[in-house]
């Protein structure tokens, strides 16, 4: 992974600058384009993790049988919500490597002018 380590300030001053309207606009365009391979390492990233294992199945099972309509929309909706978390936090993940390589190639082609 990277060699470079970000201190808590840089992470919220980036924050700070994708939280303006133009350059998220700029990145959400590259992640469309990147989005079917993206959509594939997260799919393996979150298979390789466990995350869609019989725990999982379980779950969609225990939801399922609840006989409260009430109960089972809020369960639902819990389940959803943590799923949710986890494919952010992979994909978080997925965008730091890819950033990482980016970098790397960058550097590589700095190299060679």
């Amino acid at each position: 992974m990277a060699e470079h380590r970000y201190s808590a300030e840089q992470v919220d001053a980036a924050v700070a600058a994708i939280a303006d309207g133009e350059r998220f606009a700029d990145a959400q365009e590259l992640v469309t384009h990147a989005a079917p391979g993206l959509q594939q390492i997260l799919g393996a990233a979150l298979d390789a993790g466990g995350f869609f294992d019989s725990g999982h199945q379980g779950e969609i099972s225990r939801v399922a049988q609840i006989g409260d309509g009430d109960q089972r929309s809020v369960a639902l909706a819990e389940l959803v919500a943590e799923e949710s978390r986890l494919a952010m936090l992979v994909g978080v993940a997925v965008g730091l490597a890819l950033a990482d390589e980016l970098g790397g190639a960058n550097s590589e082609q700095g190299s060679d002018r």
